[in-house]
């Protein structure tokens, strides 16, 4: 697998080029808003979209599982798109979910799309889970805190590599207070680093992890000079 190391809260996590977030130490990978079923969710809008975006989230997911051979899964919040996800989850989708909160201790986050997530496919629910120094909850709380793990905003920025502009998914973190994941699902956009949505988190420059083609990129918030349109 494709990853990078980052420090966060003095503890040692990789940030993976899928969107997962694995704590070595702790035997834990994280992931945030899969939005499952989104797909679904806008073919009720006529909007029409390939429905195959549950399954393939998931495949993701099973792989990045496979790889790192995790005890704990930490789902972060908005795992599945609206209330009513569940029940256009295909079979297949439904079983494969079923297993894996069978394989592993799974803690399923609520998020502002998902507050009740099914109870019926496995997994403990919870709103906040504080485990050693961190603490995971889906959207960053404002004030004061230490070692907050979130997700939400979708980050995502671009950045010039060899004179050609990149726009990808991507992790940010201030290294201490704040940690910020990108969505891991297939069908999900997302809001620009220098929104003040998410500067306004940050007392100071933080650091950006882009996933690019292929490789993962650092560098500090600072250094952007364009956004996403």
């Amino acid at each position: 697998m494709n990853n990078k190391e980052l420090k966060f809260h003095g503890e040692l996590m990789l940030a993976d080029l899928s969107g997962a977030l694995i704590w070595p130490d702790a035997n834990t990978v994280i992931v945030s808003d899969m939005h499952l079923e989104k797909g679904s969710y806008y073919a009720t809008k006529g909007i029409l979209l390939p429905p195959y975006d549950s399954i393939e989230t998931l495949q993701t997911l099973i792989k990045i599982l496979a790889y790192y051979c995790p005890d704990r899964v930490i789902c972060l919040g908005d795992s599945f798109h609206d209330p009513s996800a569940f029940k256009r989850l295909g079979f297949e989708e439904k079983k494969i979910i079923q297993r894996l909160t069978q394989t592993y201790t799974w803690i399923w986050i609520t998020g502002n799309h998902d507050p009740n997530p099914p109870t019926v496919l496995g997994g403990e629910v919870t709103q906040c889970l504080k485990l050693g120094s961190l603490v995971f909850r889906h959207i960053a709380m404002a004030g004061q805190v230490h070692g907050e793990v979130s997700g939400h905003f979708h980050p995502k920025t671009k950045l010039l590599v060899r004179g050609k502009r990149l726009a990808a998914r991507c992790f940010i973190t201030d290294g201490t207070k704040r940690l910020i994941l990108p969505a891991f699902g297939t069908y999900t956009g997302g809001l620009d680093v220098t929104s003040p949505a998410i500067k306004r988190l940050f007392n100071e420059d933080f650091q950006v992890w882009l996933l690019g083609h292929g490789k993962i990129f650092s560098f500090a918030q600072s250094t952007i000079t364009s956004h996403i349109r």
